[in-house]
């Protein structure tokens, strides 16, 4: 499949992170009967097919437009590829015949709001985050969670752990079964960007370090987290993290990195501390879809469908090339970048082991966990195999990872292997 990159995008690895829907059409794929909007279903295309074959399956339908609401704020985002690439993937490969209108900063349905608004058509096209709601999503929440358990460093293993979340996505059923309750259509069951790092206005890497300190987290299992290792979760919205750290009202955030890059965090927080073995559970998103897609022609749905190996690749990119620019700017103001302490690791570690098999039990899904792990060995090969191996340590991140770094053949692996059978028929 021929890929697609945005045209600006700055050097240091991008500059800056679906009611009548059903899972329908063959077994496992998504979508509905291509009827909608009046215009004949057509044959479809393989996803190998060239352009002039893809040309012809549309032929006959009319234009439409999309909305895609992407988790970025502005087009100067640096999240901004994530809806930039997708839109010009979607646009190119329909030959023009599929308009994506990109709504910036969650102008139409705020995260609270976007599965209501995907479901009764305000939103087209969006990505999500259902580990802000684990009660409607216990079975999504139960994977994020487990990720703690896998290996953590700033490259390889973020890949390995994304590509092993989609996959453990796709093959729980019951994933699958609360999007389909919400009237959602799952293009990208689960994207779990990149890793969490501690930001601090002073170092914190021992387990002394950790006690007493006041950590905004943004889930209820981080908190569970920082509360083991003897520090207060605090909740806080995001907006107000920087102030907060600045005023000392709370010692450290607790998240991903590339937001936080475009919050300017690093000027009052320059002190990252980072896992070197299990991590945190994450408050992972997913892309889906709502009515309209479900209604759009057969073709229709393959095109958007197939843009998700752009989806994937670009999140990537944007997610591991901030850390490198996190740790630049953590420098830049006097801060560090240090592992946590193995004492840490192990405490970390052992309750990361604990929570998630209780978060997988409450769930239902008790063999989420090892779908999981199975999947993360076995995509820790494929990384490695295409050449996406850490060349140092997060400390020197900003030195070594390169600026045209691009994930397009994991991408396109993880479509194959993976998302391929749940293509739309």
């Amino acid at each position: 499949m021929k890929r697609f990159r945005s045209a600006a995008r700055p050097a240091q690895a991008i500059a800056a992170v679906a009611s009548l829907a059903l899972l329908a059409g063959c077994a496992g794929s998504v979508g509905g009967d291509g009827s909608g909007s009046g215009d004949s279903a057509g044959e479809g295309f393989a996803y190998d097919a060239s352009q002039d074959e893809i040309d012809e399956a549309l032929a006959d339908l009319d234009p439409v437009t999309i909305k895609f609401q992407p988790s970025a704020m502005s087009e100067k985002s640096i999240l901004a590829p994530n809806g930039l690439d997708v839109k010009k993937a979607i646009e190119e490969r329909s030959g023009g015949k599929i308009t994506v209108d990109i709504v910036w900063g969650q102008a139409i349905a705020s995260y609270a709001d976007v599965d209501d608004a995907l479901a009764d058509g305000r939103v087209d096209l969006a990505f999500t985050l259902p580990s802000y709601t684990p009660a409607e999503y216990p079975a999504f929440d139960a994977i994020g969670t487990a990720m703690s358990t896998l290996p953590s460093s700033p490259v390889a293993s973020d890949l390995a752990a994304n590509a092993a979340g989609v996959q453990a996505a796709w093959e729980t059923p019951e994933v699958l079964e609360e999007f389909e309750k919400k009237n959602l259509v799952p293009l990208i069951p689960m994207l779990a960007a990149g890793g969490y790092s501690t930001m601090c206005s002073k170092p914190m890497t021992s387990l002394d370090d950790w006690k007493g300190k006041q950590v905004r987290v943004g889930s209820a299992a981080a908190g569970k987290q920082v509360t083991d290792l003897g520090a207060t979760p605090v909740s806080l919205s995001f907006p107000e993290t920087y102030e907060a750290l600045q005023r000392g009202t709370v010692d450290c955030d607790l998240g991903q990195l590339a937001p936080n890059v475009e919050a300017g965090t690093f000027e009052v927080a320059p002190n990252i501390g980072v896992a070197s073995d299990a991590g945190i559970a994450r408050s992972a998103g997913a892309i889906t879809a709502g009515k309209k897609y479900a209604e759009l022609p057969v073709a229709y749905q393959q095109v958007i469908f197939d843009s998700m190996s752009t989806t994937f690749s670009t999140m990537m990119e944007v997610v591991i090339g901030a850390k490198a620019q996190a740790v630049e700017q953590a420098k830049d103001n006097d801060g560090s970048v240090k592992p946590f302490d193995d004492d840490v690791q192990k405490q970390m570690a052992k309750y990361a082991k604990t929570l998630s098999d209780k978060t997988a039990e409450k769930a239902g899904v008790t063999d989420a966990p090892k779908t999981l792990g199975t999947a993360g060995t076995e995509w820790a090969k494929s990384v490695s195999e295409l050449g996406y191996d850490d060349k140092g340590d997060f400390a020197s991140l900003d030195e070594w990872y390169p600026e045209d770094a691009s994930y397009d053949k994991l991408g396109d692996e993880l479509f194959e292997k993976v998302m391929a059978e749940h293509r739309p028929e």
